[in-house]
Formats: structure tokens, C-alpha cells, sequence
């Protein structure tokens, strides 16, 4: 999760009052934060991904005015047009088909917030655009600019320009395969004809969507006017980034103007900043929260965390959600809201009506016994969803795809179906902490699940555990050790013979299987080691798999699947 760091100088001005060191430290826990660190003058702080409002100093400083009775209610955001216009190329429509665009001016750059406004634009790149993939802001210098501008599907061979960190002009496909940023980012594009570029009247480029922004349009101590522009592939993600960072200029004096963004057979306004409708019931929020409340009570609640609320009766409350909280869908997350209004250290605790002498569950025994062996061996445990994505889940692994349980309406892009596997997970957190010290070694126990024709349910769920190592010598005889000690301590006899699997390196690759072992009868950990058996491979991690996921060291892994006889 994102880390956020800030000043108390910076929080203070935004607030316009001082509030002391302690009185903020206990107050930020209770708006959903975990503070990391702080010191005399900064704090780092983490927010969970449904609050990307909050990975900004304004965005933080905004909640708190509400809890300190500084300001109440839905925060309101004045709007003008900018006379200004995007104009999007229909060839983009099957490359990265979306872009909403708006102007901030006025607003002030230091030195500190430069940086502040990096880290914020990366957090977001991170939480709503699947690093890159789904939303990709741009952030430019308008007074250099000539609009109106144009979004176009370009030749990747006949367009070029200057790329920020360069000083000669590139060709989009040298960005790709020479620029850091475009080798790190090129498997978004490169199975494309034609890139994204999005330049001003005079065809100057401000960037190329979603790699790079032109040296030309970037932001100094010396910029006053800025065009924001999102450009992705879902188009209720890039209005809510848009959102997001627009508003988070707004409050500190940043004046936003709408750009019309012109497509083939239609043209919008952005960004459109209509708060959602909601409506909440008095009793179902009594339930929840469990305390006794009245439609008076909930509407200063939900004015305190900056929502607009209205009573029409004494139990239906009429809630306006402004366009930045993007986390509140439905009744309970407004609830969710009273409760962290109301003061969750207020909400009292009761135990539970029932009598009961607890059993520990006999398959929970077996798994905690299973993470006493990985710990054991060093290794940390992370847990990750079930849901997955095709891409992650075969493409990156080099799997060709098979039948799969799919999410019939799915929110997100990267949550479409449910993992088979467990690897790709692991691959996944190694690339989201390649920033750590080497080496690492975690593994994750969990359930995938298999289409399964001859049940009833046509779903089989199966016990998985796999594990990966990743550092500069990573080997196959480091991991044959660490799966044979697995088994053994599983009290099992471990056969193994070689075996091709794509996510592997070919002849570096084994099928194992963990057999009963009436020798180690006496080292039974659970009744899968008399009435079971194990089935999996291990290997040395397919280089192109390894690319895939931007890691930089060889990675070793293994998964097994438990089974019961």
C-alpha cells in the first residue's frame, strides 16, 4: 500500500490552524491510516487502496478539517470552460481508447511539492491504473502549449520527440526499446502498430500515453497553469483519477476549467465533478454500528467526514458522495462512514450470547502446521485473492489459457476470473517489492479452484501451497533442497522425475510427489501423511516470466497441491 509523506508544516498551512503533534497522531488512525513513522517535522503514513483521495497532503488535510470542525459537509469545486479541446483518434479505440482532460490554474509548485506531486501521480498510477496498464496521468506545463490538442494512434517509426530525462529526439519505438521507462513499461504497447501520442496545435508532444512525457511540457518552481490528462483503457478509472487529482489541486487555491473531449461520434466535458445520490436507513446503520442513533445523529456524522446529508424522515437519510470518494458504492460504505464519524473508540464492545468449548478446525491445523515448516525454513507468508486476470495469470507465466472459473460481471479489469494457480501471485508480490533487500523467500497456502464438469457445483476447489526465492544465484539445487525438506517434514517420501512446464526453464524443471513413508511414521504431522499425498513441480523461473514481471534476479519456486486418499 502506498506510504505517504508529509510535513506538519504543509498540513498545517493547508488547515490554516496549527494542530498538535499528538492530537494528530491518534486522530489519523481513526480516518483509516497506519502511521509508519514520524519524526519532529514529518510523518509517513499508509492508506489502504479504496482511499486514493488520501495519498495526498490535500487530500488528508481535507478529511481532518471535517473532524476538527474546521469545515463541514461535501466539499464544493467551482468549474469553468477552458475554451479548450482534446480530439481523440478513432484508431485508438482497440489501443488505449479513453482520455478525459482538464486545466488547473493558479496554483503554486515548490520544490517540496514537486516532489509530493510525483509520489502522488505514481501512487495513483499504481492503485487505480495497475501500474500503467488501466489509467496513465500526464501532468504538463500548459504555458508552453498551443491547444486545441489532439490524442492520435501515431507511427511508431515516423514520430518522434524529446523524452523528459533526454536531449535528443527519439522515435517512439527507440523510447520503447531505449528509454527506461520504455523498456519497463513496453509490454503495454509494443504488440501495437501504432503508439499513443497526444500533441498541441503545432504538433509539439506533451506525451506519449501511458511511457513517457516530452521534456518540453515539464513541470518547474516557475509553472502556474497545468493540463492534467488520463488516458486509459476503463473509462469510469481515468474520470476517477481525474477526479482525484484535480480536486487535490483545488484545495489549495488550484482554479479547474473543463476541456471538451472530442471522439468520432460523441464529445463529453471534463471532468464532470456531479456528486453521486445515495440513500441510507437510520435502523440498518443501528445494526451495523450497533449503537442508538437518530437521523439528526447520522447527518452530522456523515457531515463530519465531508459528505452532504439530508433527513427526509426519521429513518431515510438522502447522502450526496463527492466525485473524488470513489470508494462509496452502496449503502454499507456510507455506513461504514457514520461508524468512522461516530468515532469508532466510542462504539462499545459486548461479547457474544453464546456458551460454546471452541475445537481448533482439523483443516486449519493442517495449514498452520505447514507455515511452522515454511517459517521454519525461513521463509514469509503473504496472502493474496483468489480473483486473478488472464494476463497475469497465463499470459506472464507462459501458459496457454484453459477453461476457468470467470467473474461473470467483473469491476475491475484485473480481478476476471479465479486463480488455478498460486505462482502468479507470488510473482506478483516479488514485483510489487523488488524495492527490498534480497533475498526473499515467501510463500502463500491458499485455495484455487477448477472447473469441474461431473460435480454438482461443475467447481472443485483444491488445497495449494507454493513458494518462491528470488536472489543474484538462486538455483535449481536450492529449491530441490528446500521442496525435499518440505516433504519430509510432511512425514512423506518424496519421488521426483524431470519435467517441461512453461513458467520454467526447460531441463531445470522437476514433477514432485510426496508418498506415504512408513519409516517416518513417528514425524506425523496431520493425517495427509498416512492417508494422503502431495503432487507438484519446482524449478528454475523462465527468464521471459521473470521479464514479464519486471523482476531483475533469477527466481526458484514450487507449488503442490494436497490431496487426500
Amino acid at each position: 500500500m502506498p506510504v505517504i509523506n508529509f510535513t506538519y508544516k504543509d498540513l498545517n498551512e493547508i488547515l490554516g490552524r496549527e494542530i498538535p503533534k499528538e492530537e494528530l497522531i491518534n486522530m489519523l488512525p481513526m480516518i483509516g491510516s497506519d502511521i509508519e513513522d514520524y519524526g519532529d517535522e514529518e510523518l509517513k503514513v499508509e492508506f489502504f487502496p479504496n482511499r486514493p483521495d488520501h495519498y495526498s497532503v490535500e487530500g488528508i488535510a481535507r478529511t481532518l478539517k471535517g473532524f476538527l470542525d474546521i469545515d463541514g459537509g461535501m466539499p464544493e469545486y467551482s468549474t469553468s470552460p477552458s475554451g479548450m479541446s482534446m480530439t481523440v483518434d478513432p484508431e485508438l479505440e482497440n489501443i488505449r481508447p479513453y482520455t478525459v482532460c482538464c486545466v488547473v490554474e493558479d496554483i503554486e509548485i515548490t520544490e517540496e511539492k514537486l516532489r509530493q506531486l510525483m509520489d502522488f501521480q505514481e501512487d495513483l498510477h499504481w492503485v487505480l491504473g495497475r501500474d500503467r496498464k488501466k489509467v496513465a496521468i500526464g501532468i504538463h506545463n500548459l504555458d508552453v502549449l498551443k491547444p486545441p490538442f489532439f490524442y492520435k494512434a501515431a507511427d511508431p517509426d515516423k514520430e518522434s520527440f524529446v523524452a523528459l530525462e533526454m536531449t535528443e529526439k527519439m522515435t517512439l519505438r527507440e523510447i520503447l526499446n531505449s528509454h527506461k521507462k520504455g523498456v519497463k513499461y513496453a509490454r503495454l504497447l509494443q504488440k501495437f502498430d501504432k503508439y499513443p501520442l497526444i500533441v498541441d496545435s503545432e504538433g509539439n508532444v506533451l506525451s506519449m500515453p501511458p511511457i513517457i512525457n516530452g521534456d518540453l511540457t515539464k513541470l518547474s518552481q516557475d509553472t502556474k497553469n497545468v493540463l492534467i490528462d488520463v488516458t486509459g483503457t476503463d473509462e469510469r478509472a481515468v474520470n476517477n483519477a481525474l477526479n482525484i487529482i484535480a480536486t487535490s489541486f483545488a484545495e489549495v487555491g488550484g482554479k479547474i476549467k473543463t476541456v471538451d473531449v472530442i471522439y468520432e461520434d460523441h464529445k463529453v466535458q471534463t471532468p464532470d465533478l456531479t456528486p453521486k445520490e445515495i440513500y441510507v436507513s437510520v435502523k440498518n446503520a443501528e445494526r451495523l454500528i450497533g449503537e442508538d442513533l437518530t437521523a439528526s445523529d447520522v447527518v452530522k456524522m456523515l457531515r463530519r467526514v465531508r459528505l452532504d446529508a439530508k433527513a427526509e424522515d426519521e429513518d431515510k437519510i438522502h447522502v450526496l458522495v463527492p466525485a473524488y470518494r470513489i470508494d462509496i458504492l452502496h449503502e454499507v460504505d456510507v455506513i461504514e462512514n457514520i461508524a468512522i464519524g461516530y468515532g469508532f473508540r466510542k462504539i462499545g464492545s459486548e461479547l457474544p450470547d453464546i456458551a460454546t468449548i471452541a475445537n481448533e478446525n482439523k483443516a486449519n491445523a493442517f495449514e498452520n502446521k505447514v507455515r511452522e515448516i515454511m517459517i521454519g525454513m525461513g521463509f514469509n507468508e503473504f496472502m493474496s485473492l483468489m480473483l486473478t486476470n488472464e494476463e497475469h495469470h497465463y499470459e506472464y507465466m507462459g501458459l496457454p489459457e484453459d477453461e476457468r472459473v470467470m467473474v461473470a460481471q467483473p469491476i475491475s479489469q484485473d480481478r476476471t476470473m479465479i486463480r488455478k494457480s498460486l505462482l502468479n501471485g507470488l510473482m506478483e508480490f516479488l514485483e510489487d517489492n523488488k524495492h527490498e533487500e534480497l533475498p526473499q523467500k515467501i510463500f502463500e497456502i491458499g485455495d484455487v479452484v477448477y472447473l469441474d464438469g461431473n460435480a454438482e457445483t461443475y467447481t472443485k476447489v483444491v488445497k495449494k501451497l507454493a513458494g518462491a526465492v528470488v536472489h543474484s544465484s538462486a538455483n535449481f539445487t536450492e529449491i530441490k533442497s528446500i521442496a525435499d525438506a518440505l516433504v519430509v517434514n510432511l512425514g512423506l517420501k518424496m519421488e521426483i522425475e524431470p519435467v517441461d512446464h512453461p513458467s520454467f526453464i526447460s531441463g531445470r524443471c522437476a514433477s514432485i510427489r510426496g508418498i506415504h513413508n512408513k519409516e517416518l511414521d513417528e514425524k506425523n504431522l496431520s493425517e495427509i501423511s498416512a492417508n494422503g499425498s502431495i503432487t507438484g513441480f519446482f524449478g528454475e523461473v523462465n527468464p521471459k516470466v521473470i521479464t514479464n514481471f519486471e523482476l531483475e534476479y533469477p527466481v526458484v519456486a514450487f507449488e503442490v497441491e494436497f490431496k487426500s486418499n
